[in-house]
């Protein structure tokens, strides 16, 4: 009779991908390293823990405070209250992109992920951001999912190619691309606008929102436009990263020609 097979549980992440205990965590942020995301214990009175926890929300990381069981699953090792989750990727200023793009006689074409928490559509969305042209994909340091290993393989590695930034927030953001000379336009189904209907090149920046919550009220408000891609048939929305392609397609007049 065969015996069942024995459950052992989540696997635990890799080693190579964190790094634990406040002096670790501390020289990762000293020699520039890109952090993902931080854990931290619920409730510490460490005093040395609460000042780098401060240089962690300086530098925009997000942090997330979790049970210490949390922590125990991700090392045995003596933890000391933090882990650190490094990134994958290495994160750009969108200043520095806006303005490269401009210095290069190249209009920009960005597209900005306002609140999308789900890996595979963040990756989709970057897969179809690098096909189309885009010059970076823009990510709120709150509220959005993570670029790890499974965003780059729903991106078909696109993450690794395509510039990606991550703001403070979105509205910011928009606000600095506007300033810049960028149009904003947002993608929103409630909106009365198509696509078709208005002659938008780059530069421009695509606004995206979150298939349940849609955009923000804050940024579609900024957003100089708010469009959508008119549908003929009875299925309700498409799936954001397709409609980004779509989108980017429609925007895109160099693509067309």
């Amino acid at each position: 009779m065969d015996s069942k097979p024995t459950y052992r549980g989540p696997k635990r992440p890799s080693e190579s991908t964190f790094v634990f205990g406040i002096h670790p965590v501390s020289e990762a942020l000293d020699v520039g390293k890109d952090l993902d995301s931080v854990f931290v214990i619920r409730s510490s009175s460490n005093d040395r823990l609460n000042k780098l926890l401060g240089r962690v929300r300086a530098a925009g990381v997000p942090i997330k405070m979790v049970p210490r069981e949390k922590l125990d699953s991700f090392t045995l090792k003596n933890h000391q209250g933090i882990v650190a989750f490094l990134s994958p990727i290495t994160y750009q200023p969108l200043d520095e992109i806006i303005l490269g793009a401009f210095e290069r006689g190249e209009p920009p074409v960005l597209v900005a992920a306002d609140g999308i928490t789900d890996v595979r559509n963040l990756g989709a969305i970057a897969r179809s951001a690098e096909c189309f042209g885009a010059h970076a994909l823009i990510i709120p340091e709150r509220g959005s999912a993570s670029i790890n290993e499974g965003a780059i393989k729903s991106s078909s590695g696109a993450l690794l190619r395509l510039p990606v930034c991550r703001v403070s927030n979105i509205s910011h953001a928009i606000e600095l691309l506007i300033q810049s000379g960028v149009t904003c336009v947002a993608l929103s189904e409630k909106s009365s606008d198509e696509l078709s209907t208005h002659n938008i090149k780059p530069p421009f920046c695509l606004v995206l929102g979150d298939e349940g919550y849609g955009i923000s009220p804050e940024v579609l408000k900024l957003c100089e436009h708010r469009l959508k891609i008119p549908m003929k048939g009875q299925t309700s929305s498409l799936n954001v990263s397709v409609s980004a392609g779509i989108a980017l397609f429609a925007l895109n007049a160099d693509l067309q020609s």
